[in-house]
């Protein structure tokens, strides 16, 4: 994942540009940089923020930085704003998405001019670079920013600091978001809407798909009208978004509360079977406010994220030592799990690793009984637009292996159809099967249905594919 942050004003904008970056710590891990552009031309910083947040690696160069606009960003992989110079001139690019056809674009562009492009350290190509040099393709920028959006298999977000303004491109089927704030002294560009509320900034305009403006300290001016068609993710209600954020005009606490409302009408426990509820910090606590709201069951806190001195930013990219942090960042409340028959809701369930911990470390802190509500449908298919999940293949997701075990094989698409269906036997004895395996008391799903429904846009607007495989 990722998110970004750009300003544009008519006084220094790196203080802004600092705090609205840091404001998107919570959607990468990896890496995170700043570019301005002002009187000196272009200046950039791009630092490791793996086991350090943003503000402590980037303070030194708030001081040092100094421009009227500027883009900056939080990477769960490349480096990035990257300064490209051109034939456009030079600019500096970010980017939010994910590019599933890179090599053959990659041989694409080699092929055409004979270009190079640099590898980072596992070998990857910067998927910014190669993005940049899509656009670099064409006469200019708008036209080499809708090709790119056009050859991309995947989605792209990009932003482009120009020394004449700042273009945004929301990727073409809105599958990311990006908002315009303005305030007195100019305007800014943001993944997440909150990040511009401290700052001084008031909701301007929300992109639509495939929407391109440019955007300087005077205004904000559309070169490239939405498209009709939008595809959303609503994995960012569910997990990704902050709390206090919104998408299309739904707050995202709003959602998430909803959410565990529906999940209480439809569940068959009753307030004699459980004695609280609780949700797994920080995204599943909505849902499980909703849950006990619904149900007349109590909301309990058994246990507590401990995030003083580490942040989501604190997170190895080894999948085992992430699980292992994600592990020890949780502290038990003893007198609130003891002999407790407790109702456990968290956003998802991935790969199940993080959540059969949880709940053997709930037993073993006295608990009687762990009743566990994911706030989505099983995930069956890896995201190809976002990178939620950092799964490597499709059979590490828990849904698909019990799937396999019961089906004996490894199951192609069409039969996955019946796994999708609430009301079918197969998906109960997927539930059965991944109940077994999490040492779980019980396992219900949410339903997709009432997932969108908490949503409440138009089905044919939100990406669903990670639960039914909807493109």
């Amino acid at each position: 994942m990722g998110g970004f942050f750009a300003s544009a004003l008519k006084e220094d904008c790196v203080f802004d540009l600092f705090f609205g970056t840091d404001y998107h710590s919570h959607l990468g891990t990896r890496r995170a940089g700043m570019a301005v552009y002002g009187k000196d031309g272009f200046n950039r910083a791009i630092h490791n923020i793996e086991s350090s947040p943003f503000r402590t690696k980037f303070e030194r160069d708030l001081t040092k930085m100094e421009g009227y606009m500027g883009i900056g960003c939080i990477s769960d992989y490349e480096p990035q704003p990257l300064i490209v110079r051109s034939h456009h001139g030079t600019y500096a690019i970010t980017t939010v998405g994910r590019i599933n056809n890179i090599d053959e674009l990659s041989k694409k562009i080699l092929d055409m001019n004979g270009t190079h492009f640099l590898e980072m350290s596992g070998g990857d190509i910067n998927a910014t670079e190669l993005v940049a040099a899509l656009i670099n393709q064409k006469d200019n920028l708008v036209e080499g920013i809708k090709y790119a959006q056009d050859m991309i298999d995947g989605s792209m977000t990009m932003l482009l600091l120009t020394p004449k303004g700042i273009y945004c491109s929301r990727d073409k089927l809105g599958r990311t978001p990006l908002v315009i704030g303005r305030k007195e002294e100019g305007f800014c560009a943001s993944f997440e809407a909150f990040a511009y509320l401290n700052i001084g900034y008031k909701d301007y305009k929300e992109l639509g798909p495939g929407e391109i403006c440019v955007m300087t300290p005077d205004g904000v001016t559309t070169l490239s009208k939405p498209g009709t068609k939008m595809r959303i993710c609503t994995f960012l209600w569910v997990y990704y978004g902050y709390p206090s954020s919104s998408y299309e005009g739904v707050s995202v606490e709003g959602m998430r509360v909803r959410c565990g409302n529906r999940m209480a009408r439809r569940d068959t426990l009753t307030k004699e079977d459980i004695d609280a509820v609780a949700g797994v910090p920080d995204s599943g606590i909505a849902h499980a406010v909703g849950y006990a709201n619904e149900s007349g069951v109590p909301f309990s806190r058994p246990f507590i994220k401990y995030t003083p001195t580490w942040p989501r930013s604190f997170m190895p990219t080894m999948q085992t030592k992430r699980d292992l942090i994600a592990k020890m960042k949780l502290i038990p409340v003893h007198e609130l799990i003891e002999n407790q028959r407790l109702l456990l809701i968290d956003d998802s369930i991935v790969r199940g690793t993080q959540l059969r911990e949880t709940t053997e470390f709930l037993y073993q802190s006295g608990a009687k009984e762990v009743h566990v509500r994911p706030a989505c449908p099983p995930i069956l298919f890896g995201c190809k637009y976002i990178n939620f999940s950092r799964s490597t293949s499709e059979m590490e997701l828990i849904a698909r292996r019990i799937i396999n075990q019961e089906e004996g094989k490894v199951v192609e698409r069409p039969v996955l159809a019946d796994y999708t269906n609430p009301d079918t036997d197969k998906y109960h004895r997927m539930l059965d099967g991944i109940c077994r395996e999490m040492g779980f008391t019980s396992l219900r799903y949410n339903r997709l249905d009432d997932m969108l429904d908490a949503v409440g846009i138009p089905r044919e607007n939100l990406c669903t594919y990670c639960w039914d495989g909807r493109e």
